[in-house]
């Protein structure tokens, strides 16, 4: 009894953790900047490698970590310089990226909750994606334009440029994942043993 309880748990866990990104395949084919979508992402899959008992812990460091995310973020928003003249809306895109942050924080904290994840809610979750790859790409082509603003804005425009990084990086991060999914359905021994990338 005790080795099918562990059987049944594992089947329940690895289940869980593909359910996630099982309805679409485009989202694993295209690197895209999407940023918010990428923090939620990683806080569902680094819940399931936890036990159910230990994810309130987990649940502490997300807190923790949003708080760090966006500190800096509401405290440029605050700035008098921010409101400055601007040739790009970068303050406009501040605002949005925050409520996008706000949002990514909710489908985290939900992600991590629930088990198994119902479809309607990867739906919603995939649609997120998409705003979030549309307000990444805004924010990089704006900042990549508003380098005058570095002397009129200069908190806004730094943070700016760390966002377009950000974006950046999650998409170099779908890149490869994107690189592995093709692999795997080309070539799937060649990825089986690593389960990383089997599970996600």
């Amino acid at each position: 009894m005790p080795e099918n309880s562990k059987i049944t748990e594992f089947y329940y866990l690895h289940k869980a953790k593909r359910s996630i990104s099982s309805t679409t395949g485009a989202s694993r084919r295209s690197p895209r900047p999407m940023f918010h979508h990428f923090l939620a992402y990683a806080a569902f899959h680094a819940s399931r490698w936890l036990p159910r008992a230990q994810r309130l812990r987990f649940q502490i460091i997300l807190v923790i970590f949003v708080v760090v995310v966006l500190a800096p973020q509401l405290y440029v928003l605050t700035r008098p310089r921010s409101s400055r003249y601007c040739q790009q809306p970068l303050l406009s895109n501040l605002i949005a990226f925050i409520i996008l942050s706000f949002i990514a924080t909710g489908f985290a904290v939900a992600l991590t909750l629930m088990d198994p994840v119902p479809a309607s809610f990867r739906v919603a979750f995939h649609l997120f994606g998409v705003v979030s790859f549309t307000q990444g790409l805004c924010t990089t082509l704006f900042t990549l334009q508003a380098a005058d603003c570095a002397w009129t804005t200069t908190e806004l425009y730094y943070l700016s440029l760390v966002l377009s990084w950000a974006c950046i990086l999650s998409a170099v991060f779908y890149m490869f994942r994107g690189c592995f999914w093709f692999v795997g359905k080309m070539w799937p021994n060649w990825v089986k043993e690593i389960r990383l990338w089997n599970n996600v």
